[in-house]
């Protein structure tokens, strides 16, 4: 099975790309905390992803890890 920017364990916060022993629990953004808000970083290796909101979900992508979308049911 290939990596995925959600795959466990994550080593980065998806939404702030710090490294997850440095995130604490009051610095995630209270859209992300209810599902609203697409990842922006990739938790396996921390870089920036592309990230694309629709009308009916989002899309992002790591250019190491690969993609993910809202519709997987894997995902955080």
């Amino acid at each position: 099975m290939a990596d995925s920017p959600l795959d466990e364990p994550l080593a980065y916060s998806v939404y702030t790309g710090v490294p997850v022993a440095q995130d604490g629990e009051g610095e995630t953004f209270t859209a992300a905390r209810l599902g609203l808000e697409p990842p922006r970083y990739c938790g396996r290796c921390g870089r920036r992803m592309v990230v694309q909101v629709v009308p009916t979900g989002w899309t992002a992508r790591c250019s190491r890890h690969g993609s993910v979308d809202s519709s997987d049911p894997t995902r955080r």
